[in-house]
Order: structure tokens, then C-alpha cells, then sequence
């Protein structure tokens, strides 16, 4: 069933059409939660990845971010000037520092995105198994689709060296 045409692509599924919503839903659900924890995007981009591997150094976020190591300080500044993270030794190298998300911050973004979490985990148990199957390959199928659609940092220093 073809709920409306693109723009100039034909023919747009339904599912096309919500998938659109719920990476805008996505998007306006970070802009909350930025809000909430009173961050700008790219730091809750750096707290999202320090909450989900822990600790990191200052040139690990950098490479998680895809910025400079300089661009990743201002952000660790930021975050640290708000209470979000605090910077301790390295535990391995005596002249580094990792930073800590902060227990509180952590529990404040979890209780922000717990409900959120267990409402899409609930919706996923309404349907019988071989329907999640289907959902689970096509949601797969998707996200290969833009793996393979964002060039590597290589592919992209590449065609910043064909530019210049």
C-alpha cells in the first residue's frame, strides 16, 4: 500500500513515512533530552557515549565525536563546568586523564529515557514471534542501509583531498 508520492522519487510506503517520523521523533526526543540535562547537542552526543562505555580519555571522545582533540577539551570543559563529568586520573598512564560521567547526570538521563525504552521494548512483545522476526530483519536491512550511506572518515579525508 503507496500512502503518497515523494518528491520526486515516486511512490512513498507507508513504513518509508514512518521510519521518516521516528528518525524526527528520534531527533526531537535528543533535543529533550538535551534540554533536560541542559547540554547542547554535541555534548550529549559525549555524555551518550560516556554512558554507554564508561570512562574515556579526552582523545577517545574526539574519535567518538569525529572532532579534534582541542574541540573534544571544550566539550569536556563544558560538561565538567555543569557537573556532568568530572576528569580523573588515568588508571594505566600516569600522564592521562580519563573522564567520568557523573552518577547523577548518568541517573538523570536513564530516568529521561527508561520510560521511552520500556514502552518500545513492550511494543516489540505485542506481536508473535515470527512478526518480530520480520520487524528485526527490515529494522537491520535499515540500518545497513545507512551504515553503507555515511562514508568512513578515510572515504572522506579522501574527497576532502580531491576538493582542495
Amino acid at each position: 500500500m503507496y500512502k503518497s508520492e515523494g518528491p520526486r522519487f515516486g511512490p512513498v510506503h507507508e513504513s518509508t513515512m514512518l521510519l521518516r517520523q521516528l528518525i524526527q521523533l528520534s531527533d526531537d526526543f535528543e533535543r529533550h533530552m538535551g534540554k533536560e540535562l541542559t547540554v547542547n547537542p554535541t555534548d550529549l552526543q559525549a555524555m551518550q557515549h560516556l554512558i554507554m562505555r564508561g570512562p574515556m580519555s579526552p582523545t577517545d571522545i574526539a574519535k567518538a565525536l569525529g572532532m579534534s582533540t582541542a574541540a573534544a577539551t571544550v566539550v569536556v570543559d563544558r560538561l565538567t563546568k555543569v557537573g556532568h563529568v568530572t576528569r580523573e586520573k588515568h588508571p594505566t598512564d600516569r600522564r592521562g586523564i580519563v573522564v567520568v560521567p557523573a552518577p547523577e547526570s548518568v541517573a538523570r538521563a536513564i530516568r529521561g529515557l527508561l520510560p521511552m525504552i520500556t514502552g518500545i521494548d513492550e511494543v516489540i512483545h505485542e506481536f508473535e514471534p515470527q512478526e518480530q522476526a520480520v520487524i528485526t530483519e527490515y529494522l537491520r536491512r535499515v540500518v545497513k542501509v545507512y551504515r553503507e550511506s555515511i562514508p568512513s572518515a578515510e572515504d572522506e579525508a579522501a574527497h576532502a583531498e580531491v576538493r582542495t
